[in-house]
């Protein structure tokens, strides 16, 4: 068995990671500017290119331009999109410049370099303009790759895109088409500088190619199609790397005998070792890898395309209609809420808690591991003083597994004969599981226990119980009725208050 690594030391070890490439990637980027582009006077795009063409116009060194507007961006970044945005930005802004600072102290401690003079390591400007593109686009992509920023247009993309509908390579490509056409005015009285103007968009094409090969090369995915009699080993293998596989059912036409076939989607850089894994295992198997164009979900990218559907999708863990109506009316139009039949889950969750919060967690976080949609459940159960607060989370099975409510009923009217306190009170509580947290909602009616049953609507324990202050039991009550004063519209309502207030924030 492969031994766990705890949640924390994993993701120490994720940050640190991000925060290592992001360094490279910058000195990488630092490199492409004070060796390729500004010693001949070549504009790239961002921040980096207004900076650039100050220096060209002032002879104020790049970083100090760099850091001064990007302070002015992160200010206004903080205010608007929050401090989870900024954090590596922040990194990346002040690292930036600091190896900016630092490259061009080496460079004029050389032999020969006057103070403020950036010599031509390669004479040739277009040369220049293509191995700094490349440079600036690699350099780009491994900062992205490791969910870093450079800081800039960046920052305005994210706050354009925030309150109108422009996606955010549409505006940062409009913002560097601006900045770079902007580089005439400084060279207009120069004899090239209409080469000048063109080389900076030669090296924003050269960037945003390579920007965008190096990240589809790094994202693509493979699927794996595994034909092995020892199938069920290497699926575990496969399990214990953290990849997810499918066996399905299969016959050999040839042979006539049913195989199982292992079907695998993984990351490219990935494959070598589940090659060397399936080898070890059973080198004689059948092995099928072709190329997946696009592979999105849990592990691999991001669903981006818009619903046609504006309401937040949640799943209620239940197949009881009653149940699933009774919500449905009391979330309202604002939400999309499924049951577990609407997602595909035929299972029957076992409640092995023994608190209703207990219950309610273990089916919301069974739904949200095994089927990713931010999920919540309640349990709810009726709670008699006679008894000791029974039946309680059993109330569902009080008289077996079977959850007959006329058998539940008829055990509890036994259970209280001849007792002359009645007073129960019916209790939900709801675990709503999202990606970053999980959260507790609480309704409570009381009431008390009748004698006899009345009313026939309703479900559960509703024709034996009569809320206080009410001469009705819920069974007698109207849908509406019982939706503005139940334990479970208590609790859903608090949970819809919750979700209101998460929209709100949104916006």
């Amino acid at each position: 068995m492969v031994p766990q690594i705890p949640s924390f030391a994993k993701n120490m070890w994720v940050e640190t990671r991000d925060y290592v490439f992001i360094t490279v990637a910058l000195l990488m980027y630092a490199l492409a500017l004070t060796l390729f582009m500004l010693p001949h006077q070549i504009t790239t795009g961002g921040i980096s290119g207004v900076s650039a063409i100050v220096f060209y116009a002032t002879g104020i060194e790049v970083q100090y331009t760099y850091l001064a507007i990007n302070i002015v961006f992160l200010i206004a970044a903080v205010i608007e999109l929050g401090w989870k945005f900024c954090f590596k930005t922040i990194y990346a802004v002040l690292m930036l410049t600091f190896i900016l600072w630092l490259l061009q102290r080496i460079i004029e401690s050389q032999p020969g370099v006057n103070p403020g003079e950036l010599p031509k390591i390669m004479p040739d400007r277009f040369m220049s303009c293509v191995i700094g593109g490349i440079l600036e686009g690699v350099a780009l992509a491994i900062c992205f790759l490791n969910n870093g920023s450079t800081g800039g247009t960046d920052i305005i993309a994210a706050i354009v895109n925030k309150y109108k509908n422009l996606s955010l390579g549409n505006v940062i490509l409009i913002c560097d088409l601006i900045i770079i056409s902007s580089s005439y005015f400084v060279f207009q009285d120069q004899p090239d500088c209409w080469e000048r103007v063109i080389c900076g968009l030669v090296v924003l094409s050269i960037s945003a190619v390579t920007l965008d090969y190096v990240m589809n090369r790094q994202r693509q995915s493979v699927q794996f199609m595994i034909f092995s009699r020892n199938y069920s080993k290497i699926a575990d293998a496969i399990n214990q790397t953290g990849r997810g596989v499918t066996v399905l059912d299969g016959q050999g036409w040839y042979t006539k005998t049913e195989r199982k076939v292992i079907v695998c989607l993984a990351k490219r850089r990935e494959s070598i070792n589940i090659f060397r894994m399936i080898k070890s295992i059973d080198p004689y198997c059948f092995v099928s890898m072709a190329n997946a164009q696009g592979v999105y979900g849990e592990g691999f990218d991001k669903i981006k395309a818009k619903s046609n559907s504006d309401k937040r999708t949640v799943v209620f863990a239940t197949n009881n209609k009653h149940k699933l109506e009774e919500v449905r009316q009391i979330l309202g139009d604002a939400f999309e809420v499924r049951s577990l039949e609407d997602i595909g889950c035929n299972r029957d969750i076992p409640e092995t808690g023994n608190t209703f919060r207990e219950n309610a967690l273990i089916k919301a976080q069974f739904v949200k591991t095994y089927y990713g949609f931010d999920c919540f459940a309640d349990d709810s159960g009726l709670e008699c003083d006679a008894l000791g607060g029974a039946p309680g989370v059993h109330s569902a099975r009080y008289a077996g597994e079977g959850h007959d409510s006329e058998a539940n009923m008829q055990k509890l009217l036994a259970a209280l004969d001849g007792n002359t306190n009645r007073k129960a009170d019916f209790r939900t509580v709801i675990a709503f599981v999202t990606n970053d947290a999980v959260h507790y909602f609480e309704g409570t009616v009381e009431g008390k226990i009748l004698v006899e049953r009345r009313g026939e609507g309703g479900f559960g324990y509703d024709p034996i119980f009569l809320p206080d202050g009410y001469d009705q039991t819920f069974a007698e009550m109207s849908q509406e009725q019982k939706n503005a004063i139940s334990h479970r519209a208590r609790a859903v309502a608090k949970f819809a208050d919750f979700l209101i207030g998460q929209l709100e924030k949104k916006k």
